[in-house]
C-alpha cells in the first residue's frame, strides 16, 4: 500500500506498524487497557487526538488495537484509513450497547449480525436502494464457536446504529424494539459499510452496558475496564 498518505492526520502510524487485525473498542482508554491487559512486546503506534493504538501481540499472534471514538463519523474515518491505508484486513468494534430485548441483563454479549441505522452514512455510495449492513460471516462464526469454547453465552442478531444520543422522540425505541432489535449502540452500521465498499471484513461485539426499559447501568469505570469476556471472545479471533 506504499504511495497513501501515511501517517494521516487522524493517525500517526507508519506503514507496517499495524496489524492486519485490529480491534476497535470507541473508548482510547479501553485500548490502553486492552494493550496492557492482554498483550505483549506492545508498541504504541498512535497518540494523536489521544485516540491511542497499539500493536502487541496475543499468545504469539499479532494483533493491534485502536479506540474509533463515538458515532458513525468518527469510526467512519479510523475504519476507512486502517483499511485503505494501512492495509488492514479486519476491524472487530468492541463497544458497549444499551439493551431493548426484554431478557438482556447487564453484561450480557451481543453480536451484530445486521446493524439497522437511522443514519444517512450510505448515501455517499448513491446505491438504488437501501442498503443492508452486515457482519462478515466468518469472523461472526468464528466468534460464536470461540465464546461456546469459552463457555459464554451470546446473543446474535440485528441492532441499531443511531446517530443520536439523547433522542428527541421518546418513542422510537419501542418501534426497533418491535422489529427485534436486540440492542443500540452508535458505530457498527458505519463499520460494515466502510468493510463492505473496501471488501475487507468486519464484526460488532456489544456488552450490555444499560438497559432502555430499565433503570439498570454500569458505571464508566466498569465500562472502560469491566469488558472482559468480550475482549476474551475477541481476542481468539486472531488465533
Amino acid at each position: 500500500m506504499s504511495g497513501l498518505p501515511v501517517p494521516t492526520p487522524h493517525n500517526g502510524a507508519k506503514q507496517g506498524e499495524i496489524a492486519k487485525t485490529v480491534l476497535m473498542p470507541g473508548d482510547p482508554l479501553r485500548a490502553k487497557y486492552i494493550a496492557d491487559t492482554y498483550l505483549e512486546d506492545v508498541v504504541c503506534f498512535n497518540t494523536v487526538r489521544n485516540m491511542f493504538g497499539y500493536t502487541g501481540t496475543y499468545q504469539g499472534k499479532q494483533i493491534s488495537v485502536m479506540g474509533g471514538g463515538m458515532g458513525m463519523p468518527s469510526i467512519g474515518i479510523y475504519s476507512y484509513e486502517l483499511y485503505h491505508f494501512y492495509d488492514v484486513d479486519n476491524i472487530i468494534r468492541i463497544g458497549s450497547a444499551g439493551g431493548y430485548a426484554d431478557d438482556l441483563q447487564l453484561m450480557d454479549i451481543v453480536i451484530g449480525m445486521g446493524a439497522c441505522t437511522n443514519s444517512n452514512y450510505a448515501h455517499q455510495y448513491q446505491l438504488p436502494g437501501t442498503f443492508a449492513p452486515i457482519a462478515d460471516y466468518e469472523l461472526m462464526q468464528k466468534a460464536i464457536d470461540a465464546a461456546k469454547a469459552q463457555g459464554k453465552k451470546v446473543r446474535v442478531g440485528n441492532i441499531l446504529s443511531s446517530d443520536v444520543f439523547y433522542s428527541a422522540d421518546p418513542t422510537e425505541k419501542d418501534r426497533w424494539k418491535q422489529m427485534g432489535v436486540l440492542a443500540v449502540e452508535m458505530e457498527a452500521a458505519a463499520l460494515y459499510m466502510n468493510a463492505a465498499s473496501a471488501g475487507k471484513k468486519a464484526l460488532c461485539i456489544l456488552t450490555i452496558s444499560d438497559h432502555l426499559y430499565r433503570s439498570e447501568e454500569l458505571t464508566a469505570q466498569q465500562r472502560q475496564n469491566g469488558f472482559g469476556s468480550m475482549m476474551e471472545i475477541a481476542l481468539a479471533l486472531v488465533l
